[in-house]
């Protein structure tokens, strides 16, 4: 199943919007890389584990 991270999820000072949906491991870099050049934190292994620890099941959305 697919995984989602959500900033909208997590109350940040820049009110960040990005959804990031794909296969787990996809999400997760794609969260830690996003979590380093945007929000300031350093990309380590723990992380992305808390990122894991964090992901969701996407659920399709349907118009």
């Amino acid at each position: 199943m697919r995984k989602v991270a959500d900033c909208r999820d997590y109350p940040s000072e820049m009110n960040c919007t990005l959804r990031i949906s794909g296969e787990e491991e996809e999400v997760v870099r794609a969260a830690g890389e996003h979590a380093a050049s945007v929000h300031g934190h350093a990309d380590t292994r723990e992380l992305r584990e808390q990122i894991r620890s964090m992901l969701k099941d996407d659920v399709p959305q349907h118009a």
